[in-house]
């Protein structure tokens, strides 16, 4: 079987790994990019496409599809090569070279690697609630890709996290009426996002069922008509409710990565603060999948990530030549 060369190989197609092929690209480097979605974007354009982000520099808010659409383009004059709806089923070490096996038996030649892969491979945690997959898809959803179907509903949300809160602020807009349940009355989201939900929720504009938990569904034939949550006490009460939302955050697994020898700290890959190379040479991991000392899991920290790895990929890659660093406003894209 015909093996594809490249100088770095990237596993994970979401934000950081997308910045990862600009970064490389700076520095002449190749990129072959592998994601197990059929689609790049990771989280962002599987889960929550629409979800506003307001910590990206220069863009005051920006959703996470947009977000994802201008890293794809920054990226493009570097031609880097997808390879999507695949995973890495086995590395091995050949020479001066990584060997990276895809689930379609597709080889990949690589003289460096860095791990993009947010959490691994994810999926939504859901409320143990009877019969909620029967309103999967038509009234329960774990993810918002288009926001405008919510127009005129009677949501509740569930959750304390920044999801269950940016979603609150965002629906406001457009729902007839918005809940928020959570089990407790702090929320685990950005301060300034708290305080513009316990602002909404001052004017009426939100619902904040606290401390609360949800309890059970009613409806028929798959449409939503009741959400029953309870207190810790066993209290009980009835939220009138065409759409349920529940962000309990992601259930996530390393897969393949587990097995590749790399030094890990509960489910996250442990890298060196300087560089972001795992204790393998050549390998490096970056984004939310990176962990050390201090670590901040924000997107913007992870675009650091793949520029302090690139540069250091580069001694790999090119381990002959001396990298003359230039700014991007002084050596621009090529």
């Amino acid at each position: 079987m015909q093996i594809e060369e490249t100088d770095v190989a990237i596993i994970g197609a979401g934000p950081v790994g997308l910045f990862a092929i600009f970064e490389c690209g700076m520095l002449d480097m190749k990129c072959h990019v592998i994601d197990a979605l059929e689609v790049i974007g990771g989280q962002c354009s599987a889960l929550y496409p629409e979800k506003p982000i307001y910590d990206i520099p220069a863009y005051p808010k920006i959703s996470a599809q947009d977000l994802v659409i201008q890293l794809e383009a920054q990226a493009a004059p570097f031609h880097p090569t997808y390879h999507l709806n695949q995973t890495v089923n086995k590395l091995e070490k050949k020479d001066d070279f990584w060997i990276l096996t895809l689930s379609s038996e597709k080889k990949i030649k690589a003289k460096a690697i860095m791990i993009a892969a947010g959490g691994g491979a994810f999926g939504p945690n859901k409320p143990p609630l009877e019969d909620i997959e029967t309103y999967e898809g038509h009234s329960v959803f774990y993810c918002i890709k288009n926001r405008e179907q919510f127009k005129d509903k009677k949501i509740v949300i569930a959750g304390g996290g920044d999801s269950a809160v940016d979603w609150a602020i965002s629906l406001v807009e457009l729902a007839e009426k918005v809940s928020i349940i959570h089990r407790r009355d702090k929320f685990r989201a950005a301060p300034d996002s708290v305080k513009k939900l316990h602002d909404l929720a001052d004017d009426g504009k939100i619902d904040l069922i606290i401390p609360y938990q949800l309890a059970g569904l009613e409806g028929v034939n798959q449409c939503l008509e009741k959400v029953i949550v309870k207190t810790l006490q066993g209290e009980e009460k009835a939220i009138n409710a065409d759409i349920l939302l529940p962000f309990y955050g992601l259930s996530m697994h390393l897969g393949p990565i587990a097995d590749w020898g790399l030094e890990i700290d509960k489910n996250h890959i442990t890298v060196s603060m300087h560089n972001c190379e795992t204790n393998q040479k050549g390998i490096y991991a970056i984004g939310d999948i990176a962990t050390y000392e201090g670590k901040l899991k924000l997107i913007l920290t992870g675009f650091s990530e793949a520029a302090m790895a690139a540069h250091s990929a580069y001694k790999i890659v090119y381990p002959n030549k001396a990298l003359h660093f230039e700014y991007s406003t002084s050596k621009g894209v090529a």
